[in-house]
């Protein structure tokens, strides 16, 4: 009788796992998805991610391999699984180690995550232990980015080191069969963090009394300092028109909009009809502001939450005390809105707080959880049934982007309004969360904080900085000043913002794409303002193919501050008169009138714009919609506001010409058809929906131009302009039915949000010649 093969022995493997997969439960994971397969061995974090020894059948190690990506934890991003054969050990059983700081750090910290189903259903459970228990959290949801002080992501570098566990927490901890095994964030009631209620002339108050005190203060029309994730919030009661009229006057808001939180999609029933992927936004592990359009009579909230925006920006509850403050009987819908002056960095720090917003609160809800990593909130809409981030920033940030080529370590330092700066090197870039308008010495500090904490928690050491190519941007002095010794590369500003796009889908730039770049100011390489451009550009470099004609920008920031002097150099640009009736013209002080025609005339601090934001202010001026701007962009979106509630309408058209080799687009037609119809009392609504459509008429002419001549079909749509949801939406679709493929941001805002991507892609690729 011939005897069988002997039986295989065992092997042995090693198995690095990197991508996010620190802070999501990924150690209890391979835990248990190894002690399934019977195998034994070890697990641990290291500082480029996860690393696991595990020994058995060759048949289990083949598929704990196959398994170990394709069934991670839900809050995971595996971007690459190595294994290498080992020899085996003879280990029995499987051990979750000690982690190892030693070696590089270069393991993605996941965004903090939206409280999950099972925490709520524990927050709302009497019987269970943390129940009402403001900081419950697990494996699945939590806070992650903001309190992370260092790597490997344990405990006791997180800002929760402080709260040493309780005998129970300590059980779930080390239990491999519980949710919270190995969870950071994990306490109860028992261990901290604990609520306070601060209020001026009272005692404080802490825990159950805090909550009810606060709720109180809130239905009474109180306005609230409420410590979240990333900072405080300032919060009313967004159904008293009192309460929410107290808070803009009080944060010398304007007429910006206020953000809202509501306690379901129930209680936004009556202002807003959430699509299928909004809601999918709104409830999902991120959960940003989302902007809607308002569906309901206008009496839903008082006209002081958005003056004259088409949107509601609304997010639901993403920690235990959101939800718990918005239960009843306290109100189901909150304003809740970044605590600080307009323009300040978002308050962290509890002293701080206690002594800056005096003059805007009545309170503070607070509590003894540092926050580490300030990150605002999120803001995303959605644009023909996908996402378009405004702001990207919690729930989002530092996951890293990956890159279509490798670049050198760099660091981009974006631009000076809606400042976020990135870190990347190889294949990857980290983007810090929003940060700012650089203006100010705050905003300057925080900039070069978010620039240490991305670099501790990436690893990247910057050989190379990357900066706006304007002369006078403070983000690019006070980088230079901060890395002194990196070589220095500039990036024309719209450049910048195409090759965001391109980075983001992917493109590798070996083939150029058509890249429309509306925006309201970036310094263009003759020294004009640029805004309104059509470059056919790959990372290499790029070729002006199309622009709006130059039309003087009288005083600078005084024309974006007041539209009607932006109208009035238009009109006086397309030689049309400055008719006493024309709304612009009546909203000018009669002796500043007279000193802008003088300024015009004698081209006194009169650079010369093609900025399309800037053109959009013209006509919300000239009709009459906005003839002063309170914030950043106001004009262009009450304007799309008339424009929607008028609806579609015949477009007015540019005129095209050829001057110097660029194609110019001259809006002197469009003026002077605009003056006509209001001349024959045509209302401001028209004016504007016949106004969008004209811009996406010449954006489609633009580009059928740019393929006649060069046989491209890619189009990128990007800057500021394109977060208008009529306008995008209008050429996206025209540009489809031309048979272009489109290119909408999707990753990264289109506006100065995601201008360090750009950056980086011309200015850092591995052997590519930049852009200094």
């Amino acid at each position: 009788m011939t005897a069988g093969p002997a039986p295989a022995g065992p092997v042995r493997r090693r198995v690095a796992v990197s991508g996010v997969v620190q802070g999501v439960g990924f150690r209890p994971f391979v835990f248990a998805l190894a002690t399934e397969l019977g195998l034994a061995g070890t697990v641990t974090n290291t500082g480029e991610g996860v690393l696991a020894e595990v020994e058995g059948r060759r048949e289990a190690v083949e598929a704990f391999c196959r398994r170990i990506a394709g069934d991670a934890p839900p809050l995971a991003l595996v971007a690459a699984v190595d294994h290498a054969p080992l020899p085996p050990t003879g280990d029995r059983g499987f051990a979750i180690t000690p982690s190892r700081g030693d070696g590089p750090h270069r393991t993605p910290v996941p965004p903090d995550t939206a409280t999950c189903a099972d925490c709520l259903a524990e927050l709302a459970d009497p019987a269970d232990r943390r129940h009402r228990h403001p900081f419950i959290s697990c494996t699945n949801c939590g806070p992650r980015h903001t309190i992370v002080t260092g790597l490997p992501y344990d405990r006791a570098n997180t800002t929760m080191a402080g709260f040493p566990l309780c005998p129970d927490c300590t059980r779930e901890y080390t239990d491999p069969a519980d949710r919270r095994f190995h969870a950071q964030p994990v306490c109860c009631h028992a261990c901290g963090p604990r609520l306070a209620l601060v209020v001026p002339g009272r005692p404080a108050v802490e825990r159950e009394a805090a909550l009810d005190g606060a709720r109180r203060l809130l239905r009474e029309g109180a306005v609230l300092a409420v410590k979240g994730i990333g900072g405080y919030h300032l919060a009313c009661d967004a159904r008293n028109e009192e309460s929410v009229t107290r808070l803009r006057l009080r944060k010398r808001r304007g007429a910006k909009p206020f953000a809202l939180m509501a306690r379901d999609l129930a209680e936004i029933a009556a202002l807003v009809r959430p699509g299928p992927v909004e809601e999918e936004l709104l409830t999902g592990p991120a959960r940003p502001i989302v902007l809607l359009r308002r569906s309901g009579p206008a009496s839903a909230v008082p006209e002081a939450v958005a003056p004259g925006s088409p949107d509601l920006g609304v997010m639901l509850p993403y920690t235990p005390l959101h939800h718990l403050l918005l239960a009843p009987p306290g109100p189901g819908l909150l304003v809740m809105t970044s605590a600080n002056l307009s323009g300040e960095p978002i308050v962290t720090d509890d002293r701080e707080a206690l002594a800056r917003l005096v003059p805007l609160v009545d309170g503070w809800l607070t509590h003894d959880r540092a926050i580490h990593v300030p990150c605002e909130d999120s803001v995303v809409r959605v644009v023909d049934g996908e996402p378009l981030p405004l702001r990207r920033s919690r729930g989002y940030a530092p996951l890293p982007l990956p890159l279509p080529v490798p670049v050198r370590p760099a660091l981009a330092a974006g631009g000076d309004l809606k400042n976020v700066l990135a870190l990347a090197e190889d294949g990857y870039a980290w983007l810090s969360g929003h940060i700012g308008d650089m203006d100010d010495l705050a905003t300057l500090g925080a900039f070069d904080r978010a620039a240490a904490q991305l670099g501790a928690v990436t690893g990247v050491r910057p050989q190379l900085l990357v900066v706006d190519r304007h002369p006078g941007y403070r983000s690019a002095r006070h980088a230079r000043r901060a890395l002194p010794a990196a070589e220095l590369r500039t990036v024309q500003h719209h450049h910048a913002h195409i090759a965001s796009a391109m980075a983001e889908h992917g493109l590798d730039g070996r083939r150029p794409v058509i890249g429309v770049a509306f925006d309201g100011t970036g310094y263009g390489d003759d020294g004009a303002v640029w805004g309104g451009e059509v470059l056919l550009a790959d990372y290499d470099g790029f070729r002006r193919f199309g622009r709006l004609a130059y039309v003087p920008l009288p005083g600078g920031d005084a024309a974006v501050r007041r539209p009607y002097r932006m109208a009035l150099a238009h009109l006086w640009a397309a030689g049309l008169p400055w008719t006493a009736g024309l709304p612009a013209v009546r909203d000018c002080p009669e002796d500043e009138l007279v000193l802008l025609r003088r300024q015009l005339e004698r081209s006194l601090n009169c650079v010369p714009t093609s900025s399309m934001g800037r053109l959009f202010d013209a006509v919300s001026a000239l009709a009459g919609v906005c003839p002063l701007a309170g914030y950043e962009a106001q004009a262009a979106v009450e304007l799309e506001a008339a424009a929607l509630a008028h609806g579609p309408a015949d477009g007015y058209a540019f005129a095209l010409r050829h001057e110097g080799g660029v194609l110019v687009a001259d809006p002197g037609p469009v003026l002077a058809a605009a003056v006509a119809d209001l001349g024959a009392g045509a209302p401001a609504g028209l004016v504007a929906a016949r106004f969008h459509a004209a811009v996406a008429g010449l954006v489609r002419a633009l580009c059928r131009a740019a393929r006649e001549e060069c046989g491209l079909e890619t189009v990128a749509l990007t800057g500021g302009v394109f977060a208008n949801a009529l306008l995008s939406a209008d050429c996206g679709r025209g540009l489809r039915a031309d048979g272009f493929t489109v290119l909408r941001h999707r990753r990264v805002p289109p506006n100065d949000g995601g201008l360090a991507l750009g950056q980086l892609m011309v200015g850092a690729r591995a052997g590519g010649p930049g852009a200094g």
